[in-house]
């Protein structure tokens, strides 16, 4: 990406809505989907970043930002097996708890995940450009 509008040094900004970037890393966290958040030539000073499901590599028009790169620190996602295990050694274990239990874990997990959200990133691959981050809700 070098010349003119497919150069991605001239990006500035991205926006991107929150709920996408925990959405694409909670898909790559439960080992779904290659998600990403793409960002589409032409490129200009402020762009967008949108959720995208990668099933090839990026073109020369486009780039492909992995979900991790927009979180400082992740925390790890919570394991089912984990979860099932804290229920037995209680003696509360059920179905319906369990899944109750680990849903209550993934939406926590999402919400150290919206704290650690960076305001500036690198954007890939491999470069040394780095771009503001505005979140939208």
């Amino acid at each position: 990406m070098t010349d003119g509008a497919t150069d991605a040094r001239r990006i500035s900004s991205l926006a991107v809505h929150r709920d996408d970037v925990l959405a694409a890393f909670e898909a790559r966290e439960r080992g779904r989907e290659p998600t990403v958040l793409r960002v589409v030539a032409p490129f200009s000073g402020r762009m967008r970043a949108r959720l995208h499901v990668a099933h090839q590599d990026a073109g020369e028009d486009e780039i492909h930002v992995p979900p991790s790169t927009f979180v400082a620190d992740p925390p790890a996602f919570p394991d089912v097996d984990e979860t099932e295990d804290r229920l037995r050694e209680a003696g509360e274990y059920d179905l319906d708890r369990h899944r109750e239990a680990h849903q209550r874990a993934v939406e926590r997990w999402r919400e150290r995940v919206d704290e650690r959200l960076r305001d500036r990133i690198t954007l890939p691959p491999a470069t040394d450009h780095e771009v503001t981050v505005a979140y939208l809700d």
